[in-house]
């Protein structure tokens, strides 16, 4: 028997007036998908507990089977093992955005216009991040180059109940002096974000953006603190050889940790344009050449949602069901397979941002069909009256 996770990050959302009263799972155009759920079983489960923030780190440890409760210890820990980041155990990791926040003088009066820049290259963040990092950077702050937006911070000897460090995905068009609430412990990493600024205001690869109509990434962002925790081995855990795919530093890290080999795919992005069918391929292949299970990680239906853009969300279902699902039924036909799909987290278009409410999931097992429902989405799902209240608890179920 082979294993398929699909998950598609903040898929599920709300019914909206701009898709006449239908959600994107309801209103994307998915046969492979529908046509799995006829025969699958449907159901909610709940990913992330409601006393903790609705991040992808917790709900995709949750959706991989290791309780958050336990194993949760910060979001840019798991990011910092993906770029091979060795963190010593006093030092405390913090996520590092590249933002766009508008351009009053006073730092407090800023607002929050996009929390990644306007999707900014890989290589022009390196610059960035090295220019921040040689200016700022000091025997206690350490910064590390990522990908697109994402980056890291490592603080020697750092502090890690620093007050609420608010993701900036969560405050979009907001003024952020609301945020900026600083105490003893976090006043430098405020001070770090405000200097930030002038040193990128001007900086050649900031006005080649504007010049382009790109949106300048003229700050850091710091958020995500955490420190390093030990996981089990998936293979440990569940007895299975597991391999993961996925755009983006969080899932690597997690991959990398729980000891699944994570694959590394040419042209994966995180959004729109990212190489589906690259990922497909390479779930497939490792599957075929000795992987028992591949959690495939698609990022873009997320993004769509922290952007607001419902058309895109539609779209990136519709990618999904054609560019990785299609291929990877067509691959394994007449074989014995396992295929769970699944958001990790809500990201409603409204909101844009996560919340916690329980997700919808479909189990595919190809030697036991069973009675399912015409469509795979957040009302056939509740429609099933199954329900996960624990979401580490999902991996067990699926591999039982």
């Amino acid at each position: 028997m082979k294993y398929l996770v699909l998950l598609c990050d903040g898929m599920s959302d709300y019914p909206l007036e701009k898709l006449s009263g239908r959600t994107p799972m309801q209103a994307a155009k998915k046969p492979n998908m529908d046509k799995l759920a006829e025969t699958s079983e449907l159901g909610l489960v709940k990913t992330v507990q409601d006393h903790m923030k609705p991040g992808s780190d917790v709900a995709n440890l949750s959706v991989l089977g290791y309780d958050p409760d336990v194993y949760y210890s910060g979001r840019s820990p798991l990011e910092a093992g993906s770029i091979g980041v060795d963190m010593k155990p006093t030092d405390v990791s913090l996520r590092c955005n590249l933002v766009t926040l508008s351009d009053e003088e006073n730092f407090l009066d800023k607002t929050m216009l996009d929390y990644c820049a306007d999707d900014i290259s890989s290589a022009e963040a390196k610059i960035l991040i090295s220019h921040i990092h040689n200016n700022l950077g000091t025997s206690q702050f350490s910064f590390y180059s990522g990908v697109s937006y994402r980056h890291l911070l490592i603080w020697d000897n750092g502090v890690l109940d620093v007050g609420n460090l608010v993701p900036p995905h969560d405050i979009l068009d907001k003024k952020i002096k609301p945020y900026i609430v600083e105490n003893a412990d976090n006043k430098a990493l405020f001070a770090l974000m405000e200097k930030s600024c002038a040193l990128l205001k001007e900086h050649p690869v900031n006005l080649e953006r504007i010049k382009k109509c790109k949106k300048p990434a003229n700050s850091i962002w710091l958020w995500g603190e955490g420190v390093k925790r030990e996981f089990p081995s998936f293979k440990d855990k569940f007895g299975k050889k597991a391999a993961m795919i996925s755009a983006v530093d969080l899932l690597k890290g997690i991959g990398k940790f729980t000891g699944m080999e994570v694959i590394n795919i040419e042209g994966a992005t995180g959004y729109l344009d990212t190489n589906f069918a690259g990922k497909a391929s390479a779930a497939i292949n490792a599957l075929k050449e000795g992987a028992d299970l591949v959690y495939l990680h698609v990022e873009a239906p997320d993004e769509c949602g922290h952007r607001g853009e419902i058309e895109g969300k539609v779209k990136a279902i519709e990618l999904i069901d054609e560019l990785i699902l299609k291929p990877f039924l067509d691959a394994f036909i007449n074989k014995e397979i396992k295929i769970l799909i699944c958001p990790d987290h809500p990201t409603p278009l409204p909101l844009r941002t996560h919340t916690t409410e329980p997700v919808p999931y479909l189990i595919y097992d190809s030697g036991k069909p069973q009675k399912g429902a015409e469509s795979f989405t957040e009302e056939f799902a509740e429609k099933s009256g199954n329900y996960i209240g624990k979401g580490y608890m999902l991996m067990e179920k699926f591999l039982r």
